[in-house]
């Protein structure tokens, strides 16, 4: 383990190992009304590819218009593995392009029916252990809206196979999956520019 990495405080009489319990795989929250949900997430995502993890994004509201910063890095990053076989393979899909998996790019297809869409093939991704560390961002929103069923998104990660790494961002987690979970940051919002009338910028806000 590299130094400085904190130590758990306790250990739990659960009959695994070490090495087991350390290599248990991750559901991670990000949730709150502060800045910071996806860059955290994709800071994972950084990481894991760096550790040769296959990547998949699944952004769940931003609009296909919306070039953010991270889409463009992780692309760059998913074609220099194809280049060089440095890092992992990368997958970016957008609900707001009708997913690229599928025909219906522009549809005016209701939103809550492409996000459900969206998650069954998420669903069918980890039943088939596709990838090895999910980003499924602002997913709490069709969680929130009814869209998609809570207790089947607990049920289908907490019983995915493998070895799968899922981090969740969006405002307003539903309870389930927040005690699903294995790690829950909340951002808290203690200042914004925007509280001062100033607009998005930029390599701040994408």
């Amino acid at each position: 383990m590299p130094k400085g990495v904190p130590l758990p405080e306790n250990v739990p009489d659960d009959g695994l190992t070490t090495r087991q319990r350390r290599n248990a795989p991750v559901l991670a929250v990000h949730t709150g009304p502060g800045k910071g949900k996806s860059t955290a997430a994709f800071g994972m995502a950084l990481r894991a590819w760096n550790q040769g993890f296959d990547i998949g994004v699944f952004q769940f509201v931003k609009s296909a218009k919306w070039k953010v910063g991270e889409e463009a890095a992780f692309r760059a990053l998913g074609d220099l593995h194809t280049a060089t076989g440095v890092g992992g393979p990368v997958q970016w899909h957008k609900m707001g392009e009708g997913w690229s998996w599928t025909r219906k790019k522009g549809s005016d297809e209701d939103h809550a029916q492409i996000a459900l869409e969206g998650w069954q093939e998420i669903a069918r991704r980890i039943a088939n252990e596709e990838h090895r560390f999910y980003v499924l961002d602002e997913f709490t929103y069709p969680l929130k809206w009814g869209w998609v069923d809570v207790d089947e998104v607990v049920r289908v990660l907490r019983d995915r196979p493998g070895n799968q790494h899922v981090v969740i961002t969006g405002r307003d987690a539903p309870q389930a999956l927040i005690d699903a979970a294995d790690l829950v940051t909340e951002m808290t919002k203690v200042k914004h520019p925007m509280d001062a009338g100033r607009k998005g910028q930029r390599g701040i806000e994408w």
